[in-house]
């Protein structure tokens, strides 16, 4: 999926998402007020993290959240309710891609990097069970990316990326009626 992010016209962040399916969506961010654009801390995050259900791993896989649209290609027919299943399924983890990548993204904006590790592993603490799912170099990681992109995105105003494969979020089986004969008794 390749995601390209752009200074909207009143100064917020635009990302088109061109996904693998053939449709293109707008996804807009509302941060006029940071230096580094919040969904590229997400992207930054969710990659280095391996997170295929966060942000992008969710719409890689057809998640369509409620501010964004499609501007191209020809959704499938069942479009909205794989949406709603894919999210609804990963909403926990959606929920801690928003709060790690809140701290990644604090950390580039106030250039305090040192902190990282440690407020990742408290805000992990603070939702998630069981030992740390990551190295401190996945995290080092996660803040030298988006450092990278930050300087792209202030040199140039917009920041090309690909979100990889592997990373797509699984869709969980549809609930739908099951359909067939029943044995009888």
């Amino acid at each position: 999926m390749h995601v390209v992010f752009v200074r909207g016209p009143t100064g917020s962040t635009v990302a088109t998402v061109h996904r693998a399916d053939g449709v293109s969506l707008l996804l807009p961010g509302y941060d006029r007020k940071h230096r580094v654009p919040h969904d590229l801390a997400h992207y930054a995050t969710e990659r280095a993290l391996e997170m295929p259900g966060g942000v992008f791993g969710a719409i890689a896989a057809g998640g369509v959240f409620e501010n964004m649209r499609v501007i191209g290609g020809k959704p499938r027919h069942d479009a909205a309710a794989r949406s709603k299943r894919l999210l609804d399924a990963h909403r926990d983890t959606l929920t801690m891609a928003e709060l790690l990548a809140g701290v990644v993204h604090r950390a580039v904006e106030e250039d305090t990097p040192e902190q990282t590790t440690v407020l990742v592993r408290g805000a992990w603490q603070s939702l998630g069970s069981g030992p740390f799912p990551w190295t401190d170099d996945h995290v080092d990681q996660a803040v030298r990316t988006l450092t990278e992109l930050a300087v792209e995105w202030e040199a140039q105003g917009t920041v090309k990326v690909i979100w990889p494969d592997h990373l797509v979020a699984p869709l969980p089986e549809s609930r739908g009626i099951r359909r067939g004969r029943r044995g009888r008794t």
